[in-house]
């Protein structure tokens, strides 16, 4: 059976980084295969033949522990390449073996290396939230994989029951354990259309929960968002601002932070606010009502596309959203504090509370899809495209008609 050895080749320039190459030996045949891996004499350890990741700089801790990372799993390649040749039991040369792994760019890719490509893809493709909650995925299963990467022959049932485990004991919820397992599984069956993983291996997820749990209620009662509405803040302007967004976001049928921040004045016409979630892509036509006017009218938006100064640059908007949200959500926990709430206030009980308010109003279930809060997304989607508008107006216009 072939060996495999990684090595370090120092730069004969002093003070520049060497290079590392793998060396297979297979029937007294040597070759060696140079990589792009590149780093100093000191940060090599040629005993255990591996990167010595300690450096006097967090920047160059991580880029060593990143480098370590790749290169384990460039060693795996060429592992697996040697596992499949001696499996199949023919003869074969260490050429064999560096001509196989040459090819590895379409034929075999390590799990981390190929989510990064999808992730890239989803950016390229304009799907920036979709894209982030595949990187908080990948940085978690990376963690449990203390930064060593596999390939998909190891992807298995075994690992996933232990990755299960490992996030119940970091105090991870049942629904986000799930949603990260849900997102390596779209990830996973990727790789399957594309012929990078083995179709006929087991369904890895098959013991692990990918369902969605019913989460406790975030809703408030009318009366609280009342609170909320007649609170005094003009002395404290932060908070009076979140509140403010917090009121807008309930007037409009609990819509997204990340949809309001991106509302766009062209979107208000004739008396009807017209936008698309950035979540789903639906569209959805809402009545303008004097309360989301007010909202409107009390900042100055000159000189701005948005309707509402959320983004206040233009540099960055994804970035600016991310931060203003931030903002607004830990100024809405004082201002619940001061409505006398139980639950924390955050903007997304604004979407529950619209819902929650609306069922209690005896709104019927389908115009309000159970709150907009079914088990699926896309249960509420088909709920409310069946629907005339008029209809969910008529019930927003109720809602708002009980505040005053």
């Amino acid at each position: 059976m072939a060996t495999i050895k990684t090595k370090f080749r120092p730069s004969s320039v002093p003070e520049r980084e060497g290079t590392i190459f793998f060396q297979v030996t297979h029937n007294c045949m040597t070759r060696q295969v140079r990589t792009s891996f590149r780093l100093f004499s000191h940060e090599w350890n040629s005993r255990a033949m591996c990167v010595v990741c300690s450096a006097a700089s967090r920047e160059r801790e991580a880029f060593l522990h990143d480098l370590h990372c790749r290169m384990v799993g460039e060693y795996r390649k060429l592992e697996e390449i040697v596992a499949g040749k001696e499996r199949k039991g023919a003869g074969y040369t260490a050429d064999d073996v560096l001509a196989a792994y040459s090819g590895c760019a379409c034929a075999s890719y390590t799990f981390f290396g190929f989510m990064r490509e999808v992730i890239a893809s989803l950016k390229q493709m304009g799907q920036l939230r979709t894209s982030e909650t595949y990187t908080a995925a990948l940085k978690s299963f990376v963690r449990f994989r203390d930064g060593v990467d596999l390939l998909f022959d190891d992807f298995d049932s075994m690992l996933l029951v232990a990755y299960e485990a490992y996030l119940k004991r970091r105090g991870v919820s049942r629904n986000t354990s799930s949603f990260y397992m849900r997102i390596l599984r779209a990830v996973y069956n990727r790789a399957l259309e594309c012929g990078r993983a083995d179709t006929a291996v087991n369904n890895p997820f098959r013991h692990v929960y990918t369902g969605v749990d019913k989460t406790v209620k975030r809703a408030i009662t009318l009366e609280a968002v009342r609170r909320i509405m007649r609170l005094d803040l003009k002395d404290v302007p932060m908070q009076d601002f979140a509140r403010d967004m917090f009121m807008f976001s309930f007037y409009t049928r609990g819509m997204s932070f990340v949809d309001m921040a991106y509302l766009s004045k062209k979107a208000l016409q004739n008396g009807f606010l017209t936008y698309r979630r950035k979540k789903t892509g639906q569209q959805l036509v809402i009545r303008w009502e004097e309360c989301m006017q007010k909202i409107v009218d009390k900042y100055d938006t000159a000189g701005s596309p948005y309707l509402l100064p959320i983004i206040r640059s233009f540099a960055d908007e994804r970035t600016r959203y991310k931060s203003a949200g931030h903002l607004v959500n830990r100024n809405l926990k004082m201002v619940g504090k001061k409505a006398d709430l139980s639950v924390p206030l955050s903007m997304y009980v604004a979407r529950h509370s619209w819902a929650s308010v609306a069922k209690n109003k005896n709104i019927p279930v389908a115009v309000i899809s159970e709150g907009m809060g079914h088990d699926s997304e896309s249960t509420t989607r088909i709920y409310l495209a069946s629907l005339d508008t008029s209809v969910i107006d008529k019930a927003n216009r109720l809602i708002l008609s009980a505040l005053s």
